[in-house]
Order: C-alpha cells, then structure tokens, then sequence
C-alpha cells in the first residue's frame, strides 16, 4: 500500500498553531491565578499579624484578652505531636508498603487490601477523628491525650505513606533487583541496600506531603476534645495539650476583631513550622537522591 502524503495546508498550520497557544495561555493562566491568590493569601496573613509577633506572643500562653495571647502551649503541642506521629506512620507506612510490594503473594486478597488502602487515603478526616475517638480515648482510656491525639494523626496519613511508599518501591527497575540477586544478595540485603535507597527520595516526597497534612488538620482534634487552651506545657505522653490549629481556630471564630491579627500570627508561625519541617525533609531527600 503506497503512503498517502499529509496533507498541510496554510489553514491546517494556523489553526494548529492558535490551539498550541490557547493551551500554552491557559495553562498560564492557572498558574499566574493560584500565584495571585497564593500571595493575596500571603499579604493579607503578614499585614494582619506581623505586628503580633513579638517575644511576648511565643512566651505567652493562650488568654481571653488577644493583647496576652500567645502559642507557647500550641507551638510546643504540635511540636511534640509531630514527634510521635512522624516516626510512628513513617515506620508503619514503610514497613507495610515493602511486605505489600516485595513479599505479599499477588491474589485477591492483596488486590483487595491494596484497594481499600487507596480508598482510604480519600476519607474525611473527621472519620479518622471517630476512630480514634472509639480506640484510643474511649476503649484505651488514654483520653484527650498527646499520645492519643499522635496515634489518631498517624493513622489519618498512614495510607497516604503507603501508597506513595507502593509506588515509590514499585518504581525500582526489575534489573537492579536481579543484577542484585546475581551477585548472591539475599531478598532482605537486596531491599535494605538497593531497592530502599532507590527509592527513598520518592518515599520522602509522599512524607513529606502527609506530615504537612497531619500538622495542619483540625477535625480530629476537634473530636477528640483537645483543649483550644491550656495553660501548661504537656509533661508526659498522657499529658493534655492543645496545637496550632485548635488555637487558631478558637481565636477566629472569637468576636472581637483583635484576635482575627492573633490568628493571623498564629497561621504565619504555623506556615513557618510547616517550612521548617519541608525544608528539613527536602534536604534529607536531596542528600539520598545524590547517592542513588
């Protein structure tokens, strides 16, 4: 069959052409609109509360009156709460996306628990905050407690782990693995010393992710009864505490309009220590990445 030359015409070439720049304008668009909002978000946050932060404001505790408010309570909550659920879903998570990628038997059962765990990482947040209302406050009797409110979180972003986790492992090529076992490595050293670090930086990428997630959520806080404040620091893995967002939250749906400048503080120390911990983890990945 002879080949049938395309067909070009003037007509053909410009309407090709205004597509290719429609698309290229709309893509732009987008980006420059969430670039818009992103930074009316930002200036309206800073204008509003740059002028509460002050050595006052992180020495301070919570306070009905917005000119003694402070997040010592809060910052020092989330910071301790982040101790326990970082470690905890990252073990977890990791731990179980390597038995469902290099150990589990593929069959129905598997399928099927790998697809409930995709479905999980979409459920509401305040479903996770019944969950753990049930085991851990009420069944365990650990109350409204840090380690309670840790293990809740944790289980909030342990699906977004393992999925990201699943596909990071499964990213490996297959010949690595088998220039590996060629070498007479066994199926453990083979994970620990190739597949691991192949693929940790994709790994602490989806972390990453989830633990921005979890240090800003306020749903299950909510159900679990976490104070919005205290006016002590946590002593103990039981000890009550209070975090950033339930503080910010009870301080925006306060009337008075002072506190709306409290809270916008409060959301920029927040953003701060979400920066922190990004900055730590991109750095962490970058640091495995060169040694791939």
């Amino acid at each position: 069959m002879a080949n049938i030359p395309l067909r070009t015409t003037p007509k053909r070439i410009q309407t090709r052409i205004f597509i290719n720049n429609f698309i290229k304008f709309l893509f732009l668009s987008s980006v420059l609109f969430a670039c818009v909002l992103l930074g009316v978000l930002f200036f309206r946050i800073i204008s509003e509360g740059a002028g509460y932060l002050s050595a006052d404001f992180f020495q301070n505790f919570g306070s009905r009156f917005p000119e003694k408010a402070g997040v010592k309570a809060a910052l020092i909550g989330s910071i301790y709460l982040m101790l326990i659920v970082a470690p905890v879903s990252m073990f977890i998570g990791i731990c179980s996306a390597i038995y469902l990628e290099e150990y589990a038997t593929k069959n129905k059962f598997t399928d099927f628990l790998r697809m409930n765990i995709s479905n999980l990482a979409g459920v509401p947040s305040v479903v996770f905050g019944l969950l753990g209302l049930t085991i851990f406050v009420r069944a365990l009797a650990m109350g409204n407690s840090l380690l309670a409110a840790g293990l809740t979180m944790s289980l909030l972003i342990l699906p977004v782990i393992i999925v990201s986790s699943q596909e990071a492992i499964r990213s490996v090529p297959k010949e690595i693995r088998e220039a590996s076992y060629g070498m007479g490595a066994t199926k453990w050293q083979t994970i620990y010393r190739v597949v691991l670090p192949y693929a940790i930086p994709a790994i602490l990428t989806g972390s990453i992710l989830a633990l921005s997630r979890a240090v800003g959520e306020t749903a299950p806080l909510v159900v679990l009864g976490i104070p919005v404040i205290v006016q002590f620091l946590p002593d103990g893995l039981l000890s009550q505490f209070t975090a950033l967002p339930m503080q910010i939250y009870d301080w925006a749906k306060r009337p008075q309009e002072a506190f709306m400048y409290v809270a916008s503080a409060g959301i920029i120390v927040l953003l701060a220590l979400l920066i922190i911990m990004n900055s730590i983890a991109i750095f962490l990945r970058n640091k495995y990445s060169k040694r791939v």
